[in-house]
């Protein structure tokens, strides 16, 4: 299906611009979460078709790859590409806007709001994020 317009901005939120998307990714990059049931389990809620159908298209477009998990016949582990790590940056800068607009972020966990403006302030820790990522989902 040809894209609605060829906006850069466009283009990109055509394929990771609504929230349960960003939030597959976001569990993937700071929970470590990487099987179906794993994701499922968020705090937000997703529905087990919502959840099948974000997976399927972050990996036909190369943000995710899926691999058969050898130690469960039935399970597969999903793992950030290259192109899905470089959108760390995004989701922590969605989280920066949140903390400084949105007084509800009050609310948020201590841990996450303090593990996203270390990063979102310090370009190194992020470099060292996007490292540790890399590494986390090699696949081997």
């Amino acid at each position: 299906m040809p894209p609605r317009s060829y906006c850069p901005i466009n283009l990109g939120l055509e394929i990771f611009g609504d929230a349960w998307t960003l939030l597959v990714l976001r569990d993937m990059m700071f929970a470590g979460k990487r099987h179906f049931r794993e994701l499922l389990h968020s705090e937000e809620g997703i529905s087990s078709n919502i959840l099948a159908d974000r997976l399927k298209r972050l990996c036909d477009r190369g943000i995710l790859t899926k691999r058969d998990d050898p130690t469960h016949k039935q399970k597969a582990i999903y793992s950030l590409t290259e192109r899905g790590i470089a959108l760390l940056p995004v989701l922590l800068h969605v989280g920066a806007w949140s903390r400084a607009h949105l007084p509800e972020t009050r609310r948020s966990d201590p841990r996450a709001l303090a593990i996203n403006r270390a990063l979102v302030d310090n370009p190194g820790a992020i470099r060292r994020k996007m490292a540790e990522l890399r590494k986390a989902h090699a696949d081997r």
